[in-house]
């Protein structure tokens, strides 16, 4: 996935303005096939004019990073992935370098590099002496500037060297398919990324097929039981579509991994989200988050009345949020997935 990363590998870059979705007397599915109106599409044809009106967020970039901003603000995301990282990450890589005196790490995604560092300190402390390598695929280049100023930044980085490639991870596939060089790799990682990939088995195979023996595949993303995964299914065909986004889940993947045979171990990574603002009419923090939430620019002011009445109603049902304290907190569980070399 392309991010650009404000503490977190979530921020995606901003892509092209996201196709029409809607037609004179249609709607676009989920599955990219137009249908007429009918039971599953609870719309009047005079919600039409409304409803052409959505539009993607990621087709106004600063629109997408106030809200960003907003949901790391009211979100733990950022505090279960460093977690992980503290309690589980060790175990995970005590055999990825073992009597090695190089140990090379790929980070698919890496944005501007805070979750890479954080990862990198387990590596050398694991491995005190060890010189690492560690190659970034990352398409922005404002995001590669951030990552290499906070290396500079960041002492204890010594017996670390850093590659960066400006580039998305399929055309980092492409090269190396061209090049016949397939470099092998003892830790790779993809976070919050693969919502961005097309072909999102064939990617999976292709880092995997540069695992080491003893290597380690790392992928977090959405877990199938958060409340995104519910909210994705029951509302992905009424919202705005971008050509690049994909609505998958850590239950998609572990349904990939299991076809193609490879083994692999899960993580549940708890984490909630305060949406109470999304509750008060009129407030601006709410309509940010439920933006973020809906991936909609001005979802409240562009969303026909039955459509956001309906998911903000849902918002506050026991599957997509837990009641606490007089707040709302939405289900934001991660999973992260270890896939054996």
């Amino acid at each position: 996935m392309h991010f650009l990363n404000l503490g977190s590998h979530r921020l995606k870059l901003a892509l092209p303005q996201s196709r029409d979705i809607y037609t004179d007397s249609s709607i676009i599915c989920s599955n990219n096939t137009a249908c007429s109106f009918c039971d599953s599409h609870p719309y009047t044809k005079g919600d039409l004019e409304s409803a052409m009106a959505m539009r993607s967020l990621l087709s106004d970039h600063s629109h997408y990073v106030e809200s960003f901003r907003l949901f790391l603000e009211n979100s733990t995301e950022h505090q279960c992935m460093l977690e992980f990282i503290q309690k589980n990450l060790p175990d995970i890589i005590s055999s990825i370098g073992n009597g090695k005196s190089t140990i090379n790490v790929l980070s698919v995604g890496g944005g501007s590099g805070e979750i890479d560092l954080q990862i990198l300190a387990k590596v050398q402390a694991k491995y005190p002496g060890a010189v690492i390598h560690n190659d970034v695929i990352e398409p922005s280049a404002e995001q590669i500037m951030h990552y290499q100023e906070r290396v500079a930044k960041t002492s204890s980085l010594e017996n670390i060297k850093f590659t960066w490639h400006k580039e998305t991870s399929l055309e980092y596939e492409g090269r190396m398919k061209a090049s016949k060089e397939m470099k092998k790799w003892n830790f790779i990682h993809m976070i919050q990324m693969l919502y961005y990939v097309k072909d999102i088995p064939a990617t999976i195979k292709f880092f995997h097929s540069l695992l080491e023996p003893g290597a380690k595949l790392l992928i977090i993303l959405v877990s199938g039981t958060s409340g995104w995964a519910k909210l994705w299914k029951k509302y992905g065909p009424h919202l705005p579509l971008n050509d690049l986004c994909l609505y998958v889940s850590s239950a998609d993947i572990q349904e990939i991994l299991h076809e193609a045979g490879l083994r692999y171990k899960s993580y549940e990574l708890p984490s909630h989200m305060d949406i109470t603002d999304c509750f008060t009419e009129g407030n601006k923090n709410g309509e940010l988050l439920l933006d973020f939430l809906t991936e909609t620019c001005n979802f409240s002011k562009t969303a026909p009345l039955d459509l956001k009445n309906e998911i903000v109603e849902d918002l506050k049902k026991p599957e997509y949020s837990e009641k606490k304290s007089g707040k709302y907190l939405f289900n934001n569980n991660l999973s992260a997935i270890v896939i054996e070399s």
